[in-house]
């Protein structure tokens, strides 16, 4: 069985919900983040990405990481784009050019806009005059990468071969840092449609309420 090293508060999320969309059983070990903790190495600390049992297993120290048929992957992103690929439609590529442009478009929201997004995300709620001018500059970064995407959903209405794959889950839970942001999300309205529709999906509330019980 596929097992998820992660608590579902972090990238981990991805996996969860491309799980829950193809039906894919798997054991989630709740690994949670170090920086979270008052002292991640405590004897009664909860397992956690400074435990030594977790290092072992991925020496970057960084969640989430998969064990599927012997294969120990990290990386959230390639763990997905895995799956997918391993599972097939209508999630995964149809072909090898299908195959490139999930890569493309995971790569690119992982990059181009992931990065400013989570300071719009971690810091969109402050009052200090320092991190609004952080958040301000981070949006207007924003407005380039989030145009090119507007311009393709505007177009196809989903990222990849006319139909839900799992090139949307990688962008959706990027996008999702940002969405707090309605001033910058206000415009580009088939981006906001599309991030809604993707976000009302079975599989993303499964994982969305999985999400919520977890202690903030």
């Amino acid at each position: 069985m596929l097992v998820i090293h992660g608590v579902t508060r972090s990238r981990a999320s991805r996996l969860i919900w491309l799980c829950h969309e193809i039906g894919l059983d798997y054991r989630q070990e709740p690994v949670i983040q170090a920086y979270r903790l008052a002292d991640p190495m405590a004897r009664d600390a909860p397992l956690n990405t400074r435990t030594p049992a977790f290092l072992a297993l991925s020496p970057a120290g960084a969640i989430p990481v998969i064990e599927d048929d012997g294969l120990v992957l990290s990386e959230s992103m390639a763990c997905t784009l895995y799956l997918a690929r391993k599972h097939g439609l209508p999630l995964g590529p149809a072909d090898a050019a299908e195959d490139a442009l999930m890569m493309q478009w995971s790569f690119f929201a992982a990059t181009a806009i992931e990065p400013d997004a989570l300071t719009v995300l971690f810091l969109g709620d402050s009052r200090g005059s320092e991190d609004r001018a952080l958040v301000a500059n981070a949006a207007e970064r924003l407005m380039r990468p989030l145009q090119v995407l507007e311009d393709h959903l505007s177009r196809g209405g989903q990222m990849v071969g006319n139909r839900f794959t799992v090139a949307d889950i990688n962008v959706a839970e990027v996008i999702r840092y940002a969405q707090g942001h309605d001033a910058l999300m206000a415009r580009f309205p088939s981006l906001i449609a599309w991030l809604q529709d993707c976000q009302k999906r079975p599989a993303f509330q499964t994982m969305w309420a999985m999400r919520q019980a977890e202690p903030a």
